[in-house]
């Protein structure tokens, strides 16, 4: 790979070009080196994911994983023959981003996951920062970054449709692989040959060829983006179709608010704010499939030409909807990231609207010369807001956390009405820190709630009916039979967290085997039993669930008409509660 000039034509390229800008040179390795660095992409994390279901993810493996893949994707959809060294900067620099919040988010709540509000945020910041990037490759006379509103906006929104429709076909194209495997697989499975049946069963080929069949996918429709630049005006042109419908419904919906007002919204039983901005999105999508690329691209038909005005206007009275139903939301509950995020959310939505009624107020009919511009800005503002939000610099769980103390404190929120599963899960260390306050409560029934919340397994434990109820220890709820032969540790803690003995006031420890025993637990008396298993598996671990049985053994062939049939009378155990049968037959 070498760096290429940003000026000159590939006129003396044998080959005719199928690019779409002639200062892109055709590259023919591109879909094999895209292929070979997605493919190793794809191994490379699935070696840092690869850990026992039960367990957490360990922190370095989660930022390691997010910035193997993040890195990988915007490289080999971003990068060219030119300026290449700008795309691998650009992509290791965000996948060292991506990675470091994937860091911080695996931390901040118990389930070790960093799929969190800040990392789908992080991830927005990726998305809008791509085609501005390529953008600014194609047209900067050097890397200097800091005027990025004065690049040409007919580029930018072809960049960002162009890399939405080759990301989806090529998403599209990892299913037709994994389809096209499939069936070879079978077709040698027919003749005896499990090689590749049984490599589909591996993990780590799955993630090779799903990476391999995305960065072939992207290297061949990157090649090709004459053809890409066609099938993306065709989608374009099929969206715009769309375009009066919503303008029309939205209109009519618009006014029918007039006479019935808002109550039937807060009674239908949806979230008035997420439909209200979906609502709110697909106008913004659908005038923008209308207006186009440019000032030379906008669509022709007066229906539609109506009809994309309509949509930009539109988007305010509808983020004002949305931003109306989240504080009432917030005045009757308080607080909470979701909240704040929602809020965020309304709030990008109402500067589209302001500057998309700016825009028809200003230009009439040729209001898309003065919206486009004004979208580029506000892209660029919200791809740096998306990136602000995603760093550990606002702590929205500490915000939600002192806003939901304050009205119990106060009495606005009953200790029945408070979301004790957001307190342990979903607040990060500040909820955790005010429940551990709450444990030292005067009031009994507060800091039994907050010791319930506390000892929680899994934050379902606590969604309940009943709310969180303290539970005695699970040494103090469990009886073993026998009495006399203890459990494993390990065996104990995953029975502690196994939804048999989590939350359940009496269980029960039947070991069975060495390496098996049955666990029943019930929540209250009167309640259904919950059953499963417990297992020591090949691998030494104690896992819930079936798995130390070895498959049954492949039957010799045998010929019927000649083979001696008897009946056999076998030995099998079941577990009775009180001479009822709580388990199926077992060995």
């Amino acid at each position: 790979m070498t760096d290429a000039p940003a000026t000159g034509t590939a006129a003396d390229s044998p080959r005719v070009s199928a690019r779409l800008d002639d200062n892109d040179p055709p590259w023919p390795l591109r879909p094999w080196i895209m292929a070979a660095i997605c493919a190793a992409a794809g191994l490379a994390f699935h070696a840092l994911v690869d850990h026992p279901y039960q367990d957490a993810l360990a922190q370095w493996r989660s930022a390691l994983a997010t910035a193997v893949a993040v890195a990988a994707v915007v490289f080999v959809l971003g990068v060219e023959l030119r300026r290449w060294h700008w795309a691998l900067g650009f992509a290791l620099l965000w996948g060292i981003v991506l990675g470091l919040i994937a860091w911080q988010t695996a931390a901040y709540n118990l389930q070790g996951s960093p799929i969190e509000w800040s990392f789908w945020s992080g991830m927005l910041a990726v998305l809008v920062a791509t085609p501005l990037f390529q953008t600014r490759r194609d047209v900067a006379p050097d890397w200097r970054f800091w005027k990025l509103w004065a690049m040409p906006y007919d580029r930018l929104h072809s960049h960002a449709w162009t890399d939405a429709v080759i990301g989806a076909a090529s998403l599209a194209f990892v299913g037709i692989a994994f389809l096209l495997t499939f069936l070879i697989s079978e077709m040698f499975h027919l003749i005896g040959i499990d090689l590749i049946r049984d490599l589909l069963n591996d993990e780590w080929f799955g993630w090779m060829l799903a990476g391999a069949a995305f960065g072939g996918a992207v290297g061949l429709l990157r090649e090709r983006d004459k053809l890409v630049s066609t099938l993306q005006r065709l989608v374009m042109v099929v969206l715009a179709v769309l375009a009066p419908v919503l303008a029309a419904a939205l209109v009519i919906f618009l006014l029918s608010l007039a006479g019935t007002g808002l109550a039937k919204l807060w009674a239908s039983g949806f979230s008035t704010a997420a439909l209200m901005l979906a609502a709110a999105a697909f106008a913004v999508l659908l005038a923008n499939a209308v207006i186009g690329n440019g000032t030379d691209d906008p669509a022709t038909n007066p229906l539609l030409r109506w009809a994309a005005p309509v949509l930009a206007v539109a988007v305010l009275p509808l983020a004002g909807v949305a931003f109306y139903s989240m504080q009432l939301r917030i005045g009757q509950y308080g607080w909470t990231p979701e909240r704040i995020w929602g809020l965020i959310a309304t709030l990008i939505a109402l500067a589209y609207g302001a500057i998309g009624l700016w825009a028809v107020g200003k230009g009439r009919r040729e209001f898309d010369d003065v919206l486009r511009p004004l979208q580029q800005k506000l892209a660029i503002g919200v791809a740096l807001l998306a990136l602000f939000l995603a760093l550990p610099i606002l702590d929205f769980g500490a915000i939600s956390t002192r806003d939901q103390m304050a009205r119990l404190t106060s009495g606005t929120t009953k200790v029945e009405q408070l979301d004790w599963a957001a307190m342990a899960y979903d607040f990060g260390p500040s909820g955790r820190a005010a429940l551990k306050e709450l444990t030292r409560s005067p009031q009994k029934e507060r800091a039994d709630a907050a010791k319930a919340a506390l000892a929680a397994k899994n934050r379902w434990d606590l969604t309940g009916p009943k709310g969180p109820v303290l539970l005695k220890p699970l040494a103090e709820r469990l009886r073993v039979i026998p009495a006399e032969r203890a459990l494993p540790a390990e065996a104990m803690e995953r029975i502690a967290g196994a939804y048999m003995c989590s939350r359940a006031k009496a269980c029960v420890a039947v070991w069975l085997a060495d390496d098996r025993i049955g666990v029943l637990g019930q929540n209250e008396p009167g309640e259904p039993v919950n059953f499963d298993f417990v297992t020591l598996n090949k691998d030494g671990r104690w896992v819930q669930g079936e798995f130390s049985r070895d498959a049954r053994p492949t039957r010799p062939k045998v010929d019927l008409s000649k083979a001696t049939v008897t009946v056999e009378t076998i030995e099998q155990r079941r577990i009775l509660v009180d001479g009822v049968p709580e388990s199926g037959a077992f060995e």
